[in-house]
């Protein structure tokens, strides 16, 4: 990186929360300012990753968020995978690839965001990824213990490998002409050309996470303190060092102002940055250091130029971006979503923000980053209180019964939707169920209250539901 370039440095945690810090480069020692903090999944951060434009975080909730780093603003989700996000790695500016507790390998378009490939990849898990600099081939293992090398030229696995154990990471080198497999607490090396293996060498504990500094250089950590820089040439141990007090999670590095920066992040929150220059005869130097106070799983660098932040400035509300929020056709059930780039600093939000989404009669309320929709949450309302009303006045106990079980569950199905809108049947379900039972009780009476009300709502929430699943395919066909 050219001077004027700045680094920085996205952090996810089990708390669910990202966080960014800006890497400060100083004489003597250098700082990590933090520059943004945000509450991005409804489950623990698995991996995370970043461009030059886009930051991509994989969660157990099951939901790939984007952000766009040159705007500072939400971008989207990607919904397809049924299970954790496991690994995720851009190719380029063009393409996204994630893979998933599924056993899916899905690779995206960076333009449209829509998923242009989804293969199965594995019979387990997929576990790790890995795309080679020229973004013709993949690697990919999982727990059914194969490697697999994939063309994505023509979407299809080019070569499977049996390595007759699982392994946890695949990487291939910066030059493209070798890859790491690590199996435990063993690292195998294998050539382009043969697929054989050409060395290995072994850690003293489970290895957590692993870097290349350069083509024949590799940093690695496990499941203790220290962190190992190998020779993959000699095969040797360059030099090793206490790089934190609990042990390593995650490994990953940058080249600024001459000097070759590991970032190592630890499970008790801290954040070091070292200067692994291999001609420092006296060893690593610490460089800067912050405490998150979370305990980390995934760290990835974005690094950006000043003359690129100033001539990608977009507005947040790009016709771009809001074709970003649509997902693959098969899983387009946006109702009650998070409203992406409504507020850039959600910090100061304390009331939230009301917004009217599309066509689907959504009213939308982000209260501290979270979407709360109002519409599930006032029919909720209305159920439980005619039920209360008729307790009251009639002395009906079936009445009381029904509006409070119809009325909760209707705002667990609201609730569940502002979480993540693939979890829609519990409220289609309620919203019918009830529309048919008021219907026959209209129909049996002709009394407008309260009958002919919740039949009227009922069917206005079934309908607002329809609408949900329609419009977004009608919009983008």
């Amino acid at each position: 990186m050219k001077m004027g370039d700045h680094v920085e440095l996205v952090v996810g945690s089990y708390e669910q929360i990202v966080f960014g810090y800006r890497v400060c480069p100083g004489e003597e020692e250098w700082g990590l300012e933090p520059v943004f903090t945000h509450h991005a999944h409804t489950a623990s951060l698995s991996t995370v990753t970043a461009n030059e434009q886009f930051v991509a975080t994989g969660s157990k909730d099951e939901t790939i968020q984007l952000y766009n780093m040159k705007t500072r603003t939400e971008h989207g989700a990607l919904l397809h995978h049924d299970g954790t996000i496991s690994c995720l790695e851009f190719g380029s500016t063009s393409h996204l690839l994630s893979g998933g507790e599924d056993g899916l390998l899905c690779v995206w378009s960076t333009k449209t965001w829509e998923c242009l490939k989804s293969i199965k990849a594995h019979m387990g898990h997929v576990t790790s990824l890995s795309l080679h600099p020229s973004g013709k081939l993949a690697l990919s293992v999982g727990t059914d213990k194969k490697l697999r090398t994939w063309n994505l030229i023509e979407g299809r696995p080019a070569f499977t490998k049996n390595i007759r154990q699982n392994a946890q990471i695949v990487k291939w080198s910066p030059a493209g002409d070798k890859y790491i497999v690590v199996v435990n607490d063993k690292i195998d090396i294998y050539e382009l050309e043969s697929a054989n293996i050409i060395g290995s060498f072994s850690f003293r504990k489970r290895i957590s996470s692993v870097r290349f500094l350069k083509n024949n250089l590799l940093a690695m950590a496990g499941d203790d303190e220290h962190v190992q820089v190998y020779d993959l040439t000699s095969e040797k141990c360059i030099f090793e060092f206490k790089a934190h007090e609990n042990r390593v999670k995650a490994l990953d590095s940058f080249e600024l102002n001459d000097l070759c920066v590991l970032v190592t992040a630890s499970n008790d929150g801290f954040i070091k940055l070292w200067d692994c220059s291999t001609e420092r005869q006296e060893g690593v130097r610490l460089l800067g250091e912050v405490n998150t106070t979370a305990r980390i799983t995934c760290l990835s660098v974005w690094k950006s130029s000043a003359k690129e932040e100033k001539s990608d400035m977009q507005p947040a509300t790009s016709q771009f971006e809001k074709q970003a929020l649509l997902p693959p056709r098969n899983k387009r059930v946006y109702l009650a979503f998070r409203i992406y780039g409504a507020i850039q600093s959600r910090k100061n939000c304390v009331l939230g923000d009301f917004k009217f989404v599309d066509c689907s009669l959504n009213l939308v309320f982000l209260h501290f980053g979270m979407a709360v929709d109002l519409l599930g949450f006032a029919f909720a309302a209305l159920t439980a209180t005619g039920g209360i009303i008729g307790y009251i006045k009639a002395g009906s106990v079936m009445s009381l019964i029904g509006g409070l079980v119809f009325g909760l569950l209707a705002a667990l199905g609201s609730f569940q939707m502002s979480q993540n809108p693939k979890n829609i049947w519990l409220a289609f379900g309620t919203y019918g169920t009830l529309a048919a039972v008021m219907g026959v009780r209209f129909l049996s009476s002709w009394k407008i209250m309260p009958a002919g009300l919740m039949t009227a709502a009922s069917l206005f929430m079934v309908l607002r539901l329809g609408l949900g699943f329609l419009w977004p395919s009608k919009k983008n066909s």
